[in-house]
């Protein structure tokens, strides 16, 4: 892999990870753009102690434009986007509208392909393996900035889930905080290992879901991937690392080297959950790794979370949305209408021939 660090015309960090050592990435921004101003505010409540991120500028963001108007398109035949070169592998760019900016941490967008029509399970394993490397990357670089307490990679596909670019793209968020989802795992495993004298919670989980089989979906050599037990969303489905590490720097190459099989096949046996003619599936990947700083005011224990990817959609069945009503919203009380057995026993029928 080979990574450039360039700036764009408004002063925004833009940086390219190419497959090959030989790539020259000095195209200029020659956008006339303004400087960009931010108004990100980091808001706590005070009845539920999370906390809310004010960002009034994201109401003038580019919202649905056609085809040919894509700000994540290579820039071509006179038309520029936010990406200057004519073509590239991964780029990644800081967010032009960000939720978070400055001391309330940073929002970067990730760019998985050049191809406006793909999707990332239209990937090779080696276009796969390079995101995996640029999340990496980038996840050791926010780690070091003194404001960022936790690194969240993640893809939002489908316009059901709210998406307004519809170019194959993530985006990395580092929090300034420790975000409530984690925070919860985090005393439910400092609660276990408390009753089980030091065991872990994470490989608990794990090894449990092994044990009983009917929600495993896929089992590699270095990782594994089934529907939980609680599952919240009708289609739900956890990968793991067979060998607990707290963040995507500390996956060996073994594990590098499988991942894009697995998950490769995990996207292409979700578009295939709902049946043929079936348009795609929407869904949210979320990487969970560790945070940095304190919890209670004790550091957390990294060594102690593991690292995972949670996959989930909002289609329950064909036509149909899982909204998230008056228990979901009000109450915090999760209702699935699929069991997560039925679940994992369709997302295994669907495997690739």
């Amino acid at each position: 892999m080979k990574k450039t660090s360039t700036r764009l015309a408004d002063g925004r960090e833009l940086l390219y990870y190419d497959s090959r050592d030989d790539a020259v990435r000095d195209d200029a921004d020659l956008r006339p753009l303004d400087p960009v101003s931010t108004a990100s505010e980091v808001r706590h409540d005070p009845l539920l102690g999370d906390a809310v991120a004010v960002a009034s500028h994201r109401q003038g963001r580019i919202y649905h434009p056609p085809a040919d108007e894509c700000p994540l398109c290579p820039s071509r035949n006179g038309r520029l986007s936010e990406i200057p070169a004519p073509e590239y592998d991964v780029a990644v760019f800081e967010n032009r509208f960000p939720s978070l900016a400055g001391d309330s941490g940073r929002c970067e967008v990730v760019c998985f392909t050049s191809d406006h029509d793909a999707s990332f399970a239209d990937l090779t394993d080696e276009q796969a393996a390079l995101v995996l490397e640029a999340w990496t990357d980038r996840t050791a670089e926010l780690a070091e900035l003194p404001q960022v307490k936790q690194v969240f990679c993640f893809e939002n596909r489908g316009a059901e889930i709210g998406v307004t670019l519809g170019h194959p793209h993530g985006q990395i968020y580092g929090y300034p905080f420790i975000t409530p989802r984690t925070e919860a795992m985090l005393r439910s495993a400092d609660a276990f290992a408390e009753a089980t004298s030091g065991g872990n919670l994470f490989d608990d989980v794990v090894a449990r879901e092994l044990a009983d089989g009917s929600r495993i979906v896929m089992e590699g050599e270095h990782w594994v991937a089934f529907v939980p037990y609680a599952a919240h969303w009708p289609y739900e489905v956890h990968l793991y690392p067979r060998k607990r590490v707290p963040d995507l720097r500390f996956l060996d190459e073994d594990a590098r080297t499988e991942f894009p099989q697995m998950y490769l096949e995990l996207l292409r046996r979700f578009d295939r959950i709902f049946g043929e003619g079936e348009p795609p599936t929407p869904y949210i990947s979320a990487w969970h790794q560790a945070p940095f700083g304190e919890l209670d005011g004790h550091s957390v224990n990294r060594d102690e979370f593991a690292l995972h990817l949670e996959l989930f959609t909002i289609r329950r069945t064909s036509g149909k949305l899982k909204f998230l009503a008056g228990s979901e919203s009000g109450m915090n009380v999760f209702i699935n209408d699929v069991p997560p057995e039925s679940a994992a026993e369709r997302l295994r029928e669907v495997a690739s021939k």
